[in-house]
């Protein structure tokens, strides 16, 4: 391996006073819930929200005087360019950030506010990339790699000291890979700490990259996720290197996973996480049994969530847990029906959200119409009891 233990207790020191040492600590309902003592490190608490601080910081603080007074360039959708960009700022470091095409406008503003110079070139990051490289060697700039990067992993693998100081009895450490910085910081910092800790590494379905390096497997890469921070089809070099190493199990996590995970983040920690951020979680959730027990580290790496997919992912949740269903009701298309059946769910306890008549565009009598009715319950038992009153008064009734 290329950096050491010394490497990263040399990075903890350099980057100290410009860090946030984060909170670490045991969740009671979590551990309650997934029967295992769960420990929640809370790196979306950092300025940037995002862990990506500390590798970017320990990379910038060891160029020469000359490559900083040039400038760095680095490529990146998201976290690491804030880093990169936030840190560059403070140090007076000229930045520039290439970004794919179809990155959130509210990350190229957040990045632009950090007085980084933003451009937006290519479809992907693979595309992005290339470009940063080809500006970076037209003038002179130097490249900051997001993950393949010896400096970047040292600075990554201080969350495992400020976790191993506080607690030296952690048997697992689960932790989310997206090109693979993180976790070989991590695991290369806590193995030479304590080798009997188990280091498990997430990735999200669509992105099972490092498990198909380990299993041999040649699952696709592609497609949307909610976890875009670890949407990356090939691990770094140096990193995988480190994972087949130390890193003891894959755990692969679905979308819907990782969604259950942010609103139980949200919903008992009071703490908001990006998909990629909520993934540890997401994995303790999918297969509790390899943690039972144990004491667990959880990494909540991120909370650059767009506020519009937070409140779609919280709704949704509130619609699977029977907390807010829809009703179809088959009414006459008289004076009063109406009245009559918002009263009966009132009545029940219901909360009538939204309320929307359909006469012309369905193949019910003239006479008739169908009621959809959107309603915010107490939990699925009194969705279905509200279900049932309706048919017992004579109404034609469904959940959709």
């Amino acid at each position: 391996m290329t950096i050491d233990l010394k490497d990263i207790q040399a990075a903890a020191e350099r980057i100290r006073s410009a860090v946030v040492e984060t909170r670490f600590e045991k969740s009671q309902t979590l551990s309650s819930i997934l029967e295992s003592e769960i420990y929640l490190k809370f790196e979306n608490l950092q300025f940037t929200s995002s862990f990506k601080e500390r590798g970017a910081l320990n990379k910038l603080l060891q160029l020469s005087d000359e490559q900083k007074k040039a400038g760095v360039i680095a490529m990146s959708a998201g976290n690491h360019a804030k880093a990169v960009a936030y840190h560059g700022q403070r140090l007076g470091i000229p930045t520039t950030i290439v970004m794919p095409k179809n990155t959130p406008n509210v990350k190229v503003e957040d990045t632009q506010n950090f007085n980084a110079e933003v451009i937006l070139e290519g479809s992907s990051l693979d595309e992005a990339a290339s470009h940063a490289q080809e500006i970076a060697a037209a003038k002179g700039l130097t490249f900051i790699h997001p993950y393949d990067d010896e400096q970047i992993m040292a600075g990554q693998g201080t969350i495992a000291l400020e976790m191993m100081e506080a607690n030296p009895d952690l048997e697992v450490i689960v932790v989310p890979i997206g090109g693979g910085g993180l976790i070989s910081g991590i695991a290369i910092a806590a193995k030479e700490i304590k080798p009997s800790i188990r280091i498990i590494g997430v990735e999200v379905e669509g992105y099972p990259s490092v498990n198909n390096a380990m299993t041999g497997t040649d699952t696709p890469c592609g497609g949307t996720t909610i976890a875009e921070g670890i949407a990356v089809k090939q691990p770094g070099e140096l990193t995988l290197q480190v994972i087949k190493k130390l890193v003891d199990d894959i755990i692969v996590v679905s979308e819907e996973s990782i969604e259950d995970a942010i609103d139980l983040l949200v919903t008992i920690e009071k703490t908001v996480a990006e998909g990629a951020g909520a993934a540890s979680l997401a994995a303790v959730m999918t297969k509790p049994e390899l943690f039972k027990g144990q004491q667990t580290a959880v990494l909540l790496c991120g909370a650059n969530i767009d506020s519009r997919i937070l409140a779609s992912v919280l709704m949704r949740r509130l619609v699977r847990k029977g907390r807010i269903v829809r009703y179809l009701i088959k009414i006459s298309d008289s004076p009063g029906t109406l009245s009559d059946v918002t009263q009966l769910i009132g009545e029940l306890g219901g909360n009538i959200l939204e309320v929307s008549h359909q006469r012309m565009f369905s193949s019910v009598p003239v006479k008739e119409a169908d009621l959809y009715l959107t309603v915010e319950t107490r939990d699925a038992s009194q969705a279905d009891k509200i279900l049932n009153s309706l048919r017992e008064n004579g109404y034609n009734s469904e959940i959709i």
